[in-house]
C-alpha cells in the first residue's frame, strides 16, 4: 500500500471511528479550586503563552495531522489560515511521503501560502533518521514550508501495528542526536499517543532537544487506528490500550526542568480548555491537540475550526477568572484538588 493511501485511512478513521483509548489521560483525577472572591475581570485575563521564544495568543499547538495525499492540501490550508489569523503554532503531518516523492511537496508547501507569518513545524519520523538525515533531505524538510522548528515523532507502537511499518528501531537515538546537531531550527520530540517517560525524556534532553511533547495515552490510540484499517488483515487489538497516560508523563517529565532548559507540551487526549489549564498547573508550558481540530474540519470546515478556537479562548479566560488568576503565569498545582 502507498503512503498516500495510508495517510487518507488515518484521517478518515480519526474523524469518524472509535479510535480512543479505554484508559484515560488522568486529568479526570483533578478538579479546580473554585475562588468565590476572584477579584478578576475575565475581559482582562491574559491567556498568551510562549513556546520556543515566540508568544502566541493561546497555549494551544495544533498538532501534526496530515500531508502527503491529494486531499491533505485542503486540510492543511484550513489549519494554516486559522493559525495565521489567530496567532497559533501548528505542525504539518509526517513529510516522509514528500521526501520519497517530490510530487507530494505541494500538499505541505501550501501552508506557507496561507500562513506567511505563522509558526510552522516540519515533521519527520524517528525511523527516517536512522543513519542520519542527509543535508539535502534536511534542507527540503525545512525549506519546503520555511519551517520554524522540526518535530521528530516517535511511534514504535504504531509502526509495529502496521504491516507496512518500520519495525527496526535500532539507530533512531543516534539519528536524533545527529539531527539536533545539524538542524538550523529548534528540534521538538513528540510521541504519537503512547507517551514519553521521564527516563526517555532525560535521554532526549541530554542530546539537546529543545522541546518535549509528551503525547500521552488517553486520547487517540494509533494502535487502534492501525488495527481498524480495512486493509489490516491481522489486527492486534491486545495492544490498543498500550501507553503511559498523559498526566503520568507530565508528572515524570516536569521535574526535569530543574536540570534542563526546555519547553514541555502536554498532548494526548487534550479535549478542552479545562485540560489545557490542568496541564499547565501540572508543569506544562503549552498544550497541543489534533482530533478536535480534524473533527471540526470534517464537520464545518474553516468555520468549525474558528469556532473551536474562539470557544477555547473564551473558556480559558473564564477558568482563569474563576481561579482568581490574571494570567497563565499565575497557574500552579495548588489550584488543583484531587477528586
Amino acid at each position: 500500500m502507498s503512503i498516500q493511501e495510508r495517510k487518507k485511512d488515518h484521517v478518515d478513521l480519526t474523524a469518524y471511528s472509535d479510535v480512543f483509548y479505554r484508559k484515560t489521560t488522568g486529568f479526570e483525577a483533578y478538579d479546580f479550586m473554585h475562588n468565590a472572591l476572584p477579584e478578576v475581570n475575565p475581559a482582562e485575563v491574559d491567556v498568551t503563552a510562549s513556546l520556543l521564544g515566540r508568544t502566541f495568543s493561546l497555549p494551544l499547538f495544533i498538532s501534526s495531522m496530515t500531508g502527503g495525499y491529494t486531499e491533505a492540501g485542503s486540510v492543511n490550508s484550513i489549519i494554516a489560515k486559522c493559525c495565521q489569523e489567530n496567532n497559533l503554532p501548528f505542525g504539518v503531518g509526517s513529510q516522509r511521503a514528500m521526501l520519497e516523492d517530490e510530487r507530494q511537496i505541494e500538499s505541505f508547501s501550501v501552508v506557507r501560502e496561507h500562513a506567511p507569518d505563522a509558526f510552522i513545524s516540519a515533521n519527520i519520523g524517528g525511523a527516517q533518521l536512522i543513519g542520519g538525515l542527509n543535508s539535502d533531505k534536511l534542507n527540503l524538510l525545512v525549506n519546503s514550508i520555511q519551517a520554524d522548528a522540526i518535530i521528530v515523532h516517535l511511534n514504535p507502537l504504531q509502526e509495529l501495528m502496521q504491516p507496512e511499518g518500520d519495525h527496526d528501531f535500532a539507530g533512531i537515538e543516534k539519528g536524533i542526536e545527529y539531527l539536533i546537531a545539524n538542524s538550523p531550527v529548534p528540534v521538538m520530540i513528540k510521541e504519537t499517543g503512547a507517551g514519553i517517560s521521564g527516563s526517555v525524556a532525560r535521554r532526549l534532553l541530554a542530546m539537546g532537544a529543545d522541546c518535549i511533547d509528551v503525547a500521552g495515552a488517553g486520547g487517540t490510540s494509533w494502535a487502534k487506528v492501525e488495527n481498524l484499517r480495512e486493509r489490516q488483515k491481522n489486527p492486534m487489538h491486545q495492544f490498543d490500550d498500550w501507553g503511559i497516560p498523559t498526566v503520568e508523563c507530565l508528572n515524570q517529565i516536569a521535574p526535569l526542568k530543574d536540570e534542563f532548559r526546555f519547553d514541555l507540551i502536554a498532548s494526548g487526549g487534550i479535549r478542552s480548555s479545562f485540560d489545557v489549564v490542568k496541564a499547565i498547573a501540572l508543569g506544562a508550558d503549552f498544550a497541543a491537540t489534533a482530533q478536535p481540530v480534524i473533527h471540526a474540519i470534517k464537520e464545518k470546515g474553516e468555520e468549525g475550526v474558528q469556532e473551536l478556537i474562539s470557544n477555547w479562548s473564551r473558556d480559558l479566560k473564564y477558568i482563569l477568572a474563576l481561579l482568581g488568576c490574571k494570567s497563565l503565569n499565575e497557574v500552579h498545582s495548588g489550584l488543583l484538588r484531587t477528586v
